[in-house]
């Protein structure tokens, strides 16, 4: 568990001033708008910014920071990737990795090679940071932090100065990670469709304060937090997938019972996944159509209703165990007499794969 009783004053009266317990497992996404505190506090827990005295970070037996006490970055054993990579720039690749390498406490999660060859990085070994792309130097500051053998991995927004095809790639490396290494992992973004391929967890702060924490398939459907009034909101769903339409070009993937038609997928049947599906992409009938285009079509229960504004409504639709959201408008709610319990139909227009689930 990582313990935080943080004070830390910022510039132009902003102050960051939160008390929370974070899981020692999986990924945290700490998310909020610019200016909201998210690098303040990635900065305090790796030492390189001082939270005010009494302030405390424990994390698991260790602490950080007391009264008694503050340990310098040196002795949190945390590896940090910035959005700028910030590599030693009279170093090759190989020499930014030895440097980590060489000051490692203990093992790192992947061998050397392996950890390498995962990253791409065999043949850019010899190469210096400015003959490289962008991506490229993420992918190395990625190696050089886990090979420091961290107990603990910050990433601060590692996808924001990348174009579009290295975002991707760098995102898949961090599913990738986040599955196959048993490290805990803090990860700052103001971008939600990242937040939503990566996090397990979310902690959402906003001036400087905390507004909500908790397992994020859960907060992300909720109705009760910034997530789900965003115009980006949509509600992450997992399930398993059961079959491919060679024919048409499509994957069955079942979800609480029910079957989701997505674009063909190259994976297993069996493999989990998790699934995006925007609010603004759902829209709900009393009766089911018969001779409609869109192929996803599932019964389920209005759970919640919210009046966002004078116009439109946010209701929040219960498939099994797990949850959709629809924006609706007002008059729509009305035609279809809708009350929470009732059961209907979401016709879902749009389904965005994020990430093959290790849960």
């Amino acid at each position: 568990m990582l313990l935080l009783d943080i004070q830390c004053a910022g510039e132009q009266g902003f102050e960051l001033a939160l008390q929370c317990a974070l899981p020692a497992e999986g990924v945290t996404a700490i998310y909020g708008p610019s200016g909201s505190g998210k690098s303040t506090l990635l900065d305090c827990i790796a030492g390189l910014r001082n939270a005010a005295p009494g302030s405390e970070i424990r994390f698991g037996a260790a602490t950080w920071q007391n009264r008694e006490k503050c340990l310098p970055p040196w002795q949190r054993n945390i590896g940090y990737v910035f959005q700028d990579a910030r590599l030693f720039p009279h170093l090759t690749v190989a020499g930014n990795l030895d440097y980590a390498a060489n000051r490692a406490s203990g093992p790192a999660p992947l061998a050397r090679d392996a950890l390498e060859q995962w990253l791409g990085l065999t043949p850019l070994l010899e190469r210096l940071p400015d003959t490289l792309s962008a991506g490229q130097r993420q992918r190395v500051a990625i190696g050089r932090a886990l090979l420091g053998a961290p107990d603990l991995l910050l990433l601060d927004e590692p996808l924001a100065n990348l174009d579009h095809a290295a975002s991707r790639e760098c995102l898949q490396l961090l599913q990738d990670l986040a599955s196959r290494l048993e490290l805990p992992v803090l990860y700052v973004s103001h971008d939600i469709e990242e937040v939503g391929a990566l996090a397990d967890h979310i902690l959402l702060l906003e001036n400087g304060r905390v507004t909500a924490q908790g397992p994020f398939l859960e907060l992300a459907s909720r109705l009760d937090n910034r997530l789900s009034h965003e115009e980006q909101a949509a509600a992450i769903l997992i399930g398993e997938i059961a079959a491919h339409d060679e024919a048409y070009g499509l994957s069955e993937i079942h979800i609480a019972g029910q079957s989701l038609l997505v674009n063909h997928l190259d994976q297993p049947i069996g493999s989990r996944r998790r699934v995006r599906i925007p609010a603004r992409d759902v829209s709900v009938c009393a009766s089911k159509p018969t001779d409609s285009s869109i192929l996803n079509i599932l019964p389920v229960t209005v759970a919640e209703i919210e009046q966002c504004t004078d116009a439109r409504l946010l209701l929040r639709l219960a498939l099994g165990d797990q949850y959709l959201l629809a924006r609706i408008t007002r008059k729509s709610a009305e035609t279809l007499k809708l009350n929470a319990g009732d059961d209907i139909f979401a016709q879902i227009k749009s389904a965005a794969l994020l990430s093959e689930a290790s849960l």
